[in-house]
């Protein structure tokens, strides 16, 4: 494995297949930004590798006869600034699902280009979600479903009144962006953007942007930003 550089984003790589492992960890290591500090072919291994504290841990779902499952969350409790990206060959939804509930960021099939791997790693690593727009939705709608044992809570019937571009859209106002930067990230233009946030507003009952970003951070919708200056965002 190469030296790492300081600003390096560090990786660990969890994989039962060997050859797969030796493939991208050479194709991670190529790719400037990025380094492998350690890799891991089954549980045992993986507790190991990840108290090298990574940035990000790639993890496929099925190791042999073992579920990365079964253990994410230890990989979570020793690594716990690391953020997890599922890499799979396994197309099962509900079990990429189990993977995000259980505190991963993002899903990268095996059949998507490196280009995608790479997109996906640093966005994971800057605190975005990286999942398709299908799955951020069925995420959304069992977290806001609850018990249905329990009484419906009145916000979350709000929230889920929301479509998935909706989400999306709330999700990068949390981060900070401004319009343009969100219509660029979604390839809207500003003024569908626009349209977006008056639906938003109506159906949250929020007056206006600042107080959109408030509601996100208080429901769970988004993470506070380390530099969060919300002052700047009313300029939008």
């Amino acid at each position: 494995m190469l030296e790492s550089g300081r600003d390096d984003i560090r990786v660990v790589l969890v994989d039962g297949l060997e050859l797969f492992l030796d493939g991208l960890c050479a194709l991670i290591e190529s790719e400037p930004g990025l380094t492998v500090v350690g890799r891991a072919a089954d549980r045992s291994e993986a507790l190991d590798a990840v108290r090298l504290q990574p940035d990000i841990i790639l993890i496929e779902l099925v190791l042999g006869k073992e579920s990365s499952l079964d253990f994410l969350s230890d990989l979570l409790r020793i690594a716990a600034r690391a953020r997890v990206l599922i890499v799979t060959e396994v197309e099962d939804e509900e079990l990429q699902l189990r993977a995000v509930r259980l505190g991963a960021m993002g899903v990268v099939l095996k059949t998507e280009p490196a280009i995608i791997l790479f997109k996906a790693i640093r966005k994971v690593y800057s605190g975005e979600l990286w999942l398709r727009r299908s799955l951020l939705a069925t995420v959304m709608t069992g977290i806001l479903r609850g018990d249905p044992s329990k009484p419906a809570d009145p916000e979350a019937l709000k929230i889920a009144t929301l479509t998935s571009r909706e989400i999306e859209v709330v999700v990068l106002i949390g981060q900070g962006l401004r319009n343009k930067q969100i219509g660029e990230r979604l390839f809207i233009s500003e003024t569908t953007v626009r349209h977006h946030l008056t639906s938003i507003f109506d159906k949250l009952e929020v007056a206006d942007r600042l107080e959109l970003m408030m509601y996100a951070y208080q429901h769970g919708l988004a993470r506070v930003p380390p530099s969060f200056r919300p002052i700047e965002q009313m300029k939008d």
